[in-house]
């Protein structure tokens, strides 16, 4: 059988939520958005605007898992590749620095420096990847209970969830111990059992109004932050929900990332040349953040980009892009063509793999859980 093709849609929305997630670390780098206790000017207006738009990005990986993923089986193979793809950038990375002299988290923290490269999902060296990894090894099971609930018993248990999870915190004026800001496995697990959902039985108005919807939340978000910084320079008791906007499992941000899901269903790309590029720019782009997220590059990349750039570090609107537009690009075209290398040999290990006892078991675990798929269906 032949293998389904990615929808070339998807894969460029794929595209686009590793841009914003470039733009939402560029802008935190920066210090480009709007602060208690800062004055305001048209730069922070603009990188606040350009967050609130792109802060949707963790949550549409997510959608783009559940929504895909319900329909499909899980693959033990497809969690070592991804484990590995992880170690290849928390130990390669380290190793490089060093071997250049640039300063690496070992040479100040010793041990747990070295940990952190080992253990990239123990210690959280990549918060995205490791519950992102933990959430893949949740799919078997999760699947199986959508599939084996009705659409009102679905409901229910969205409905308790997402009341617990996004809805009371929304509209709270207080930190709550529990709320992790969706910054964790438990809001991963809310994210893709509400795709999952949609797989089954569609997105409703979502789908009617997507786009609406996205530019309206995410609107709705940076005004709402606006109007906090403005009543925290009054009231100090508003500086907490001053962020909430910008929170994961906000409402607003929940629901804009939705509309955005919803609103590339209807993009329409012709099968061809530009197709298989979105494909193939689409699955090396989860190595861009594994690249630049990277524990000993994340607070540098800044700085020296912004030196290549804009080296004397003047201000204005004017340089505020070049410095956004210049970072984005280098690090989405350095990011994929490192991921790219990466991609070849892999394959080539792979095929190694292939002809040795582990790979032949993995390969067998493989069809073996795809097999209980089928019998489910």
């Amino acid at each position: 059988m032949a293998k389904e093709k990615r929808m070339a849609n998807y894969e460029l929305l794929r595209i686009l939520a590793m841009i914003m997630v470039l733009t939402l670390h560029f802008l935190s780098h920066s210090d480009r958005l709007i602060a208690l206790g800062v004055p305001l000017d048209g730069v922070r207006i603009i990188g606040s605007l350009l967050e609130a738009f792109c802060l949707v990005a963790v949550n549409v990986y997510l959608l783009i898992s559940g929504y895909f993923g319900v329909k499909g089986s899980f693959k033990p193979g497809r969690a070592i590749s991804l484990l590995c793809q992880i170690w290849f950038y928390s130990l390669l990375i380290p190793l490089v620095l060093k071997i250049i002299g640039i300063p690496i988290l070992a040479d100040s923290q010793g041990i747990y420096g070295l940990i952190q490269y080992v253990f990239p999902i123990e210690t959280e060296h990549y918060w995205f990847a490791t519950s992102y990894f933990l959430l893949y090894l949740f799919t078997p099971v999760l699947n199986q209970a959508v599939r084996s609930m009705n659409k009102r018993q679905l409901q229910i248990t969205l409905g308790g969830l997402f009341i617990l999870f996004c809805v009371i915190k929304s509209f709270s004026p207080f930190v709550f111990a529990f709320d992790r800001y969706g910054y964790d496995l438990p809001w991963f697990l809310c994210v893709y059992l509400l795709a999952a959902y949609f797989g089954l039985y569609g997105g409703g108005i979502f789908e009617r109004k997507g786009w609406l919807i996205y530019i309206v939340s995410c609107l709705g978000s940076f005004s709402i932050n606006l109007l906090m910084w403005m009543l925290s320079g009054k009231w100090d008791s508003f500086s907490y929900y001053f962020t909430v906007p910008y929170h994961y499992n906000f409402i607003l941000c929940l629901a804009g990332a939705v509309g955005l899901f919803f609103g590339f269903s209807k993009v329409q790309i012709k099968e061809g040349r530009m197709a298989e590029i979105f494909r193939k720019l689409g699955v090396l782009s989860f190595g861009i953040y594994l690249f630049h997220e990277h524990i000993d590059l994340r607070d540098k990349w800044y700085g020296w980009l912004k030196k290549l750039v804009n080296p004397q570090g003047k201000g204005g609107v004017g340089f505020f892009l070049l410095e956004f537009l210049f970072c984005v690009v280098v690090l989405f075209v350095v990011g994929i063509l490192i991921d790219f290398i990466r991609s070849k040999l892999f394959a080539l290990l792979a095929a190694w793999l292939k002809r040795t006892k582990a790979g032949r078991a993995v390969s067998r675990l493989d069809a073996e859980m795809a097999e209980g798929r089928k019998a489910d269906a």
